[in-house]
């Protein structure tokens, strides 16, 4: 069914003079495709279009997070380089709380493993994993000297052919490769990856935020991973497919940086509803049962860095912390 919401969006756009957006999604993988650049065109002029003369973030001061893909080689190996400056610093993270804590680097990957019944299923996950990659970024700028973009990872282009994605070819300009083959009788059978059909659908067939996250983090038991599960588990191994550890995968902030873009997208269609939307409690699957998340809820990142901070500050990427666009 076409919602009011984007009947309204078609009339804007058409008469603003933009391409049309899309009211539904495509199974043609192409259309999908050209149906996804379309939305993220039109989130792009939506946050521009509210971002004040005054506050924080300006047009002037607006950070860009680019697609891998578009990185050129000397920009690919700075932010990798950046990466491995962090996981050389000592860590911050006290041994009583985590022992294994050594570097900079697994001061974030502690966190996430002592946080994650807190930040998954829960009204936290968008906004804390927001969050989360914001300060990963400030990190490696702050004390490593990255000055580029930072990165997000297009699944859609890689859906049909992870061994040929730059992000994983394994070339030096990668951050990973296919890793070493092992003769093995398992039939391990692998869930088809996020395609643009469904990275679109999740945008265009979720009018609340409640179906938005859920079908993005996938429903539980019934085998449907989401866009969230299904690029955690196309990177494979450990800590790639550990929910507690996976940020001690490289792959994982580009995952989490498209998991905002998609979030961002969607929020862009209506911002006067979707803004500061939020739905859930504080625990995983409210287990044990808790309060539910409000704007109001107070949320931290213990030793990755600063903090804490109410969840209605981590909900635009263009105020409170932060101040970037996805291109």
């Amino acid at each position: 069914m076409i919602t009011r919401i984007f009947v309204f969006l078609f009339w804007l756009d058409h008469i603003l003079g933009h391409p049309t957006l899309p009211l539904s999604v495509s199974y043609n993988t192409a259309i999908a495709s050209s149906q996804l650049d379309q939305l993220a065109k039109f989130a792009v002029n939506v946050t521009k279009s509210a971002i004040g003369s005054s506050g924080n973030c300006t047009l002037e001061n607006l950070h860009i997070r680019r697609d891998w893909r578009a990185f050129s080689n000397i920009e690919k190996k700075a932010y990798i380089n950046s990466v491995l400056c962090l996981q050389k610093l000592p860590a911050r993270t006290p041994s009583d709380l985590a022992a294994g804590a050594k570097t900079r680097y697994d001061d974030f990957v502690a966190t996430h493993i002592n946080q994650t019944l807190l930040i998954h299923r829960t009204g936290t996950f968008l906004g804390w994993h927001r969050w989360f990659i914001y300060e990963f970024e400030s990190a490696l700028r702050d004390e490593c000297d990255y000055h580029g973009d930072y990165p997000y990872w297009d699944w859609g282009a890689d859906a049909d052919d992870m061994e040929r994605s730059e992000l994983f070819d394994g070339s030096d300009t990668s951050i990973s490769g296919n890793g070493l083959w092992t003769p093995s009788e398992l039939d391990i059978k692998v869930p088809r990856f996020n395609n643009y059909t469904s990275i679109v659908h999740l945008i265009l067939n979720n009018d609340n935020v409640w179906d938005f996250q859920t079908e993005l983090q996938g429903v539980p038991g019934s085998g449907a991973l989401g866009v969230h599960g299904g690029g955690h588990y196309s990177m494979g191994g450990d800590p790639g497919r550990d929910a507690d550890g996976s940020p001690g995968e490289p792959g994982f902030w580009h995952h989490h940086g498209m998991i905002d873009r998609v979030w961002w997208i969607w929020q862009s269609l209506d911002l006067e509803m979707r803004q500061y939307a939020i739905s859930g409690t504080g625990t995983f699957m409210d287990q044990p049962a808790s309060p539910n998340t409000t704007l109001d809820t107070v949320v931290d990142i213990g030793y990755a860095n600063s903090g804490p901070v109410v969840m209605k500050d981590l909900m635009s990427t263009t105020a409170g912390k932060f101040c970037y666009v996805y291109v």
